[in-house]
């Protein structure tokens, strides 16, 4: 059976999963446009589904407005796109830049547990 195809696509690797997908969506860029993007930060469509210019978007870029009708962190967009975070955050950016959704930044850290605390619980589960 040698010389014989083994599929649609002999190039195809099942096994490797989406190899190039992620670069081929992002055209290659690994940072988003504007300011870094958090993962608990939550996105909101800027404008319905039915405006002009998402038409000319790619298909990832709509699901993203489509998802987005409700407020969403990026972090749950990123697991319902099934896409790696990176492309997620290279894609919002790209949404942020024409105005299609808003973002909106988490608390300050300065909310959040000190590291000597946190250290210190990990010390004691260990001890456990």
């Amino acid at each position: 059976m040698q010389g014989e195809p083994i599929g649609p696509h002999d190039w195809l690797d099942s096994a490797a999963g989406p190899v190039v997908r992620p670069y081929a969506v992002t055209g290659g860029r690994v940072h988003p446009s504007g300011a870094k993007i958090d993962l608990l930060a939550f996105i909101v469509a800027g404008a319905p589904e039915g405006v002009d210019g998402i038409a000319d978007l790619q298909p990832e870029h709509r699901r993203i407005v489509g998802l987005a009708q409700q407020p969403i962190s990026v972090a749950d967009l990123a697991a319902d796109l099934d896409l790696a975070l990176g492309v997620v955050r290279v894609l919002l950016g790209d949404l942020i830049t024409v105005g299609l959704i808003a973002l909106y930044e988490p608390p300050a850290s300065a909310n959040h547990p000190h590291d000597d605390i946190l250290k210190a619980v990990v010390n004691g589960l260990r001890a456990l």
